[in-house]
């Protein structure tokens, strides 16, 4: 009887952390997008924001810009907003779009598709993911001086410093969950912070299922799912085929990924299933 109870504890553990879930593709771009970073979606008008470096990573160029994607990957506008340098993360927030650039946090009329100001953040080189919370404070991560800054009525200021491989970042519910390098990390309004997992690569794109779990992206061509208890199960590794997964955008209700592939130009449309 205890050798049967020992095999069935054996095969709970081994169903429990199992894959369960897992990608299916529904579209992709032609390689169009010119090095696509990040997409930020707004399912209201139907379409996606693609920030588009179109340059070196960190080339201070003012070749790159904001383009606009339909919702279903068909129709493709790459010059909404031009003249940044290499743009990374976007933030949204009423009717601002909030972009990063190098060492600036740019703002965007969307209603005017017009830059209004440039936010400079003293110090800065290598801003890289924008989150945004419902009462419109911006946390942007610098990855090259591992600084995450809050910006709030367009004042900036460091929120949390040294922390190594700072990348990508998501407001919810009052947290900021947020990468250092390969580890998941949340900090609370106090600024305490906790592990919620590790993967096996540096982390880039963030985004909440909406269940306490989270998709991650490792920018080499990596898309894992990271439970709520710290379990990772491997969605997609692309690597081989050098097609990047840079910074995610996610449809909760309908749980649809999308995910821009930098160096394959190209915006590819999975289900989570």
């Amino acid at each position: 009887m205890k050798k049967i109870i020992f095999l069935f504890i054996i095969c709970f553990s081994i169903k429990v952390n199992a894959q369960t879930h897992s990608l299916q593709k529904i579209w992709e771009t032609d390689a169009i997008i010119p090095v696509p970073e990040s997409v930020l979606p707004d399912f209201k008008n139907n379409l996606l924001y693609l920030s588009l470096i179109n340059g070196g990573p960190w080339d201070a160029d003012g070749i790159g810009g904001v383009g606009k994607l339909s919702i279903n990957g068909k129709n493709f506008d790459s010059t909404w907003i031009t003249g940044l340098n290499a743009p990374k993360g976007l933030g949204k927030y009423g009717n601002r779009l909030y972009v990063a650039d190098i060492s600036d946090v740019v703002v965007v009329d969307i209603n005017k598709g017009k830059i209004i100001k440039k936010i400079p953040l003293k110090g800065a080189s290598g801003l890289n993911d924008i989150t945004v919370t419902d009462k419109g404070i911006v946390y942007v991560s610098d990855s090259k001086s591992g600084t995450i800054w809050r910006i709030e009525n367009d004042a900036a200021t460091p929120y949390l410093e040294n922390i190594t491989g700072a990348n990508g970042l998501k407001a919810v519910n009052g947290d900021l969950i947020f990468a250092e390098g390969k580890l998941l990390k949340k900090a609370n309004a106090q600024k305490q912070i906790t592990q919620i997992g590790e993967v096996s690569q540096s982390i880039d794109g963030i985004e909440p299922v909406g269940n306490g779990d989270f998709i991650v992206t490792a920018w080499v061509g990596y898309i894992f799912y990271v439970s709520a208890n710290g379990h990772v199960e491997t969605l997609l590794n692309s690597s081989a085929e050098k097609i990047n997964t840079a910074d995610i955008g996610f449809n909760q209700a309908k749980r649809i990924l999308y995910v821009p592939t930098f160096n394959a130009r190209k915006i590819i449309a999975y289900q989570l299933k």
